[in-house]
């Protein structure tokens, strides 16, 4: 049950307010001994003489025979309605709502019929996939889960940087200093140094740069040799991205380039010229976006050549055509704010009514001590690097911990990148995340594997309660304990249990909330909470005790806490081992 949304109901059968607006007014009180659920009465004194005081004692009074089996105790204290659940009730509806349900559980019809399209990671082709792209990759791909998880209709998009002004100084610089031999031997690394070659020698040698210009033009007609020489350095870039999307366990729905929309922008073009949004600026095509407090957005450089703006604004309405989203997510990095506000201000300029269904997803930037990364300067972090030193360093520590772990290199690789996605996602996206190696790897703060250790926990309670493990397994367990009403939610009403039933029981709120505010950092903190009640439960009570009925309502608690903890981290696109 929904005890927020119960709460509301019944409120609103007594204050002219409705649901949604008494909703956001209810509050979780920071201490449990005044309430489990408060609801404050300032805003809902009408006349003088009546204090906020006075109108929750008033309500507490109507609402006193309307008080369901779920609610203990309602008073007032001061100008606040509190609610005490009832520790039974609450116990035995939320174990039996998550082990009935299972991996299901958090999930909703919320999503059905609608469509959200999903736009992340989007690296560049010919340059490495660095850790700017990381933070797009698991902050969208954990936003892709949760609205499939709430039954949208989800498809994920990579959009590839194939196309633009950095393929024509590549293509320079490869016929100029570039061999096959180097290029095959050393894969997007050789093409970075060819690129970085070129703006080295561009500094004295302005040339280069009206060379690169013209085979830009050249590809955009068609030219045989420049087309020939992009597909070699895309399909280059594609076998590496691969490679480490299948560590990351990242897949997508559809994948394309830039250059698919070459022949759909022109048609943009025309159609702002017909709309008299187009204008010409020192030999450019432009939007002048002055009115709005931007500057104007190009669509066309001097040259004829396109730019990002014109490709993105063909890419949405292509899309709009094809899937007719309800939303559209961009996931990006901050440095893109204006950008997508330009280029979406002129979608909505044109006309088009879905043009607020698009919607850009920021992130801060990952830092280093070298500060914020550049290909030209050949200082770039490598996604890749920062894994395998996680991985590494995970390893060593289980080699300290527990070097007798079965499959420990696995584990080390699971828990490694895990760290890395939870430190990310474990702020609000906005912020920029700072590495920390001791902080993100330690097993007993607020990181990923802190919560993944607490599942294992759980799993470790649960292996030994099984008869045989070749028999039945954690799922199964589960729900034989329901289908048996094989627990007494009586015998778990001690307040380290009540704290985790008051965690499970808002799982589901959290999941949506974050899918509303695109913040998967809600669930991250969430799963800190429940893992943090559940480990002060396992050190203050014993879980398999002789008492056979304690023994049965503590496993079904523990069963329940492994089951929210896997979904949870799912969400977040991280595993969950089961030892560790």
């Amino acid at each position: 049950m929904n005890y927020t949304k119960a709460f509301a109901t019944i409120l609103a059968t007594h204050i002219d307010l409705n649901e949604d607006e008494i909703l956001e007014r209810i509050k979780v009180p920071t201490d449990p001994n005044l309430g489990h659920l408060a609801f404050p009465c300032f805003k809902l004194s009408a006349v003088p003489e009546k204090t906020p005081a006075d109108i929750a004692t008033e309500l507490v009074e109507k609402t006193e025979s309307q008080k369901p089996a779920w609610i203990s105790e309602i008073k007032a204290t001061g100008p606040y309605i509190n609610i005490f659940m009832n520790r039974i009730a609450l116990a035995e509806d939320v174990l039996i709502a998550v082990l009935s349900a299972g991996e299901d559980y958090g999930t909703s019809n919320e999503g059905e019929g609608k469509t959200v399209l999903v736009e992340y990671s989007s690296p560049n082709i010919a340059k490495s996939f660095h850790v700017g792209h990381f933070g797009s990759t698991i902050i969208g791909k954990s936003l892709d889960a949760i609205y499939r998880f709430l039954g949208y209709d989800v498809t994920s998009i990579n959009h590839l940087g194939d196309w633009g002004t950095q393929f024509g100084k590549l293509i320079t610089a490869y016929k100029k200093w570039g061999s096959v031999e180097e290029v095959n031997d050393n894969e997007i690394s050789g093409l970075e140094k060819l690129y970085i070659r070129f703006h080295v020698e561009a500094e004295n040698d302005d040339s280069l740069n009206d060379e690169a210009r013209a085979w830009v033009v050249k590809m955009q007609n068609g030219d045989e040799e420049g087309m020939q020489l992009w597909r070699w350095f895309v399909d280059l870039s594609i076998q590496e991205f691969d490679r480490l999307y299948d560590r990351l366990g990242v897949s997508f729905d559809l994948v394309r380039g830039e250059s698919y929309y070459t022949d759909k922008m022109q048609a943009v073009v025309d159609d702002l010229e017909q709309m008299n949004l187009l204008k010409e600026s020192e030999g450019a095509k432009i939007v002048d976006l002055e009115e709005y407090k931007m500057p104007p957005c190009l669509i066309l450089r001097s040259d004829g050549g396109t730019l990002y703006p014109t490709r993105d604004i063909a890419a949405a309405i292509d899309r709009h055509k094809k899937f007719n989203f309800d939303k559209c997510i961009y996931v990006t990095g901050n440095e893109q704010l204006l950008h997508f506000a330009q280029w979406m201000k002129v979608i909505e300029l044109m006309g088009y009514p879905w043009a607020e269904r698009l919607v850009h997803v920021t992130y801060g930037m990952f830092l280093f001590e070298s500060g914020k990364l550049s290909t030209r300067k050949g200082d770039v972090i490598k996604a890749e690097d920062v894994i395998n030193e996680a991985v590494s360093k995970t390893f060593a520590i289980i080699e300290e911990k527990n070097p007798g772990l079965f499959n420990k290199h696995a584990i080390a690789s699971q828990v490694g990148i895990g760290a890395l996605i939870f430190n990310k996602l474990y702020n609000s996206r906005a912020k920029d995340t700072m590495f920390n190696w001791e902080r993100m790897l330690n097993f007993d703060g607020e990181t990923g594997p802190y919560v993944q250790y607490a599942h294992a926990r759980a799993c470790s309670v649960l292996r030994k309660a099984l008869p045989d493990e070749s028999m039945l397994d954690f799922n199964t367990m589960a729900l034989a304990i329901v289908s048996k009403n094989e627990f007494d939610g009586e015998l778990i009403i001690e307040d380290e249990a009540f704290e985790i039933l008051r965690a499970l029981n808002i799982f589901p709120q959290k999941v949506h909330e974050a899918a509303e505010k695109y913040e998967p950092y809600i669930i991250a903190r969430h799963l800190v909470t429940i893992a943090q009640a559940f480990n002060i439960f396992y050190h203050n009570h014993i879980i398999l005790t002789d008492d056979l009925s304690l023994r049965q309502a503590r496993l079904a608690l523990t069963a329940a806490v492994r089951q929210v903890l896997r979904t949870g981290l799912s969400l977040l696109g991280m595993t969950a081992p089961a030892v560790m």
